[in-house]
């Protein structure tokens, strides 16, 4: 305590002369203060005061907080912006009592029925996935990036057409024959037979001229998705799969 006094005393009788000239002067006596800490603390042994003297060194370290600053510490209410006002408390009380005060048996029905409504149409939308996924699995992987990289929307939307069209308008010894000389376009048919199940064989005629010979398989029937391929490309080219 003794050292504490004298600490006091000579802290105060060296730096309490006001600044003569404003913030210049203030300035300048911080660090004149600082310095005369910084000497202090090598000086002294004991540790009540050291720890003394380094509250002082950091109270002239750490300058005076604003309104500003001070309401930054201590956001959010009492000094942080107000709170704004929740969606419940515009609108009209009266239109929500029937809300509030439902019947309880009428409220745990609502809830079951949205319940079961939300799990029927997950399921319809998983079983809608999962049938498109299978039928993009039977695809080999050549044919997948071919299908991938191709800039022919329009083809495969035409090619689905017409291979639905055979699935539902056709018997089992049906077959379809589609004359395309071009192999990738060929190689893009093949991939579009193959999501849908369909056995497909491409053949050289007489006049040298390609033919997709297209028929439903014995074992195993056709599929007919209610997501096409097409659809299903666009959605994995932007990223929505």
């Amino acid at each position: 305590m003794v050292l504490h006094r004298e600490l006091d005393h000579l802290f105060f009788s060296s730096f309490s002369d006001p600044p003569k000239d404003g913030s210049k002067s203030s300035g300048m006596s911080i660090e004149k203060k600082i310095e005369f800490l910084e000497s202090l603390t090598g000086k002294v042994t004991n540790r009540r005061s050291r720890r003394w003297l380094n509250d002082r060194l950091l109270m002239e370290l750490v300058p005076s907080l604003n309104a500003d600053e001070i309401r930054g510490l201590f956001a959010p209410p009492p000094w942080g912006d107000e709170v704004p006002p929740s969606t419940f408390s515009l609108t009209n009380i009266e239109e929500w009592d029937k809300f509030r005060n439902i019947d309880m048996d009428k409220e745990v029905n609502i809830i079951n029925s949205l319940e079961n409504s939300l799990q029927k149409r997950k399921g319809h939308i998983d079983a809608d996935k999962m049938t498109v996924l299978n039928g993009w699995h039977r695809i080999d992987c050549r044919t997948r990036d071919a299908l991938r990289r191709s800039s022919l929307p329009e083809l495969i939307d035409n090619y689905e057409e017409c291979l639905r069209t055979f699935i539902t308008a056709s018997t089992d010894g049906d077959v379809l024959e589609l004359q395309i000389q071009d192999p990738f376009h060929r190689l893009l048919l093949h991939g579009v037979c193959e999501f849908y199940n369909l056995a497909s064989d491409t053949v050289t005629d007489y006049k040298c001229s390609k033919m997709t010979k297209i028929k439903k398989k014995k074992k195993g029937s056709p599929v007919l998705p209610n997501i096409t391929l097409s659809h299903f490309l666009k959605m994995t080219k932007e990223g929505s799969w």
